[in-house]
């Protein structure tokens, strides 16, 4: 975690300190990191030459308005020895985030969840998926009722991923310090299936049962065999108790795991292996993200670029 050292906080329309706005202030202190906390207002869509005059004044009261709530919230919530700035940008949220985070060398955005209006089975609102997808440094996502401190970490790895592609000693590095920083549990998950299983099992190209189960072995060997490789690098085994190689697809098997562990925070990657780089979030992180109730802190592999310039 000591690797952040110029944090952007998205207040996204917050107006009191929030458990993430905390948790980026506590971070900023341990790191000496910079923090700066934004906010996004939207154009405004009245038509007409007059409209247009109305809206860059209206526009100006309510870019004070929201400045003043910012260093209310700063000055609320700053600590001695962390200095926070506030700046108010204007157009499309989530790119305005993302712009700024090019243009300033942020290296972390920080943000509180917003559940979508009647959608309370959903944690992550629009601003939070586009900036899941697309914002080139690690976005970390906390739940509006978070508590302090986590007491359960899951980090969610893909060892198969090829060279290049996979964030997992991103994913396993920020963790595994996170978990000692919090004081708090740390599981690993890596979920494996065999491509064609249901056909192979019941289909036109069913395989004796023997020979299924020879071919269900070797893939499992498979992906255990690389999970140990990246398990050593972080002296943990695929014996520990706390990492958990489960047999099936893996959106619902984080999830499920999630849940019964219960992991407060996934740490994960959320750029599958589409081969273009930054235009595509892996399906595996959209179904968690579209599902999960934890917060959680997504990580980009290095090729990333993003498609918001």
């Amino acid at each position: 975690m000591k690797r952040f050292k110029n944090i952007l906080y998205f207040a996204d329309g917050e107006s009191a300190p929030s458990p993430a706005l905390q948790r980026a202030l506590r971070l900023a202190d341990t790191n000496g990191a910079r923090l700066t906390v934004v906010d996004v207002l939207e154009p405004l869509d009245t038509p007409g030459e007059i409209a247009s005059r109305l809206n860059r004044d209206l526009r100006e009261i309510l870019a004070e308005q929201r400045q003043q709530v910012l260093d209310e919230l700063a000055e609320t919530s700053a600590h001695d020895n962390t200095l926070i700035y506030t700046k108010v940008l204007f157009g499309i949220p989530f790119v305005e985030v993302i712009r700024a985070v090019k243009l300033g060398g942020y290296d972390l955005v920080i943000k509180s969840a917003r559940c979508p209006a009647g959608l309370s089975e959903r944690l992550f609102g629009s601003n939070d998926m586009h900036l899941l997808r697309k914002c080139p440094c690690p976005v970390w996502i906390d739940r509006p009722n978070a508590a302090p401190h986590y007491t359960h970490i899951l980090a969610a790895v893909d060892p198969m991923a090829p060279a290049g592609e996979g964030c997992d000693d991103q994913v396993m590095s920020l963790a595994s310090s996170l978990a000692v920083r919090e004081s708090a549990s740390l599981s690993v998950a890596h979920a494996w299936h065999l491509d064609g299983e249901s056909m192979l099992r019941h289909g036109r190209l069913r395989v004796p049962a023997i020979e299924l189960q020879q071919l269900l072995q070797g893939a499992e060997d498979r992906h255990r065999e690389k999970l140990a490789a990246l398990l050593g690098r972080y002296g943990l085994s695929d014996g520990d108790p706390a990492v958990h190689l489960v047999k099936g697809e893996a959106a619902p098997s984080i999830r499920q795991l999630a849940e019964q562990l219960p992991a407060d925070l996934i740490v994960m990657g959320t750029v599958g292996r589409s081969g273009i780089p930054g235009f595509f979030i892996g399906n595996t992180a959209e179904e968690v993200l579209q599902t999960t109730q934890a917060s959680v802190l997504a990580v980009k592999p290095g090729n990333f670029v993003s498609p918001v310039t």
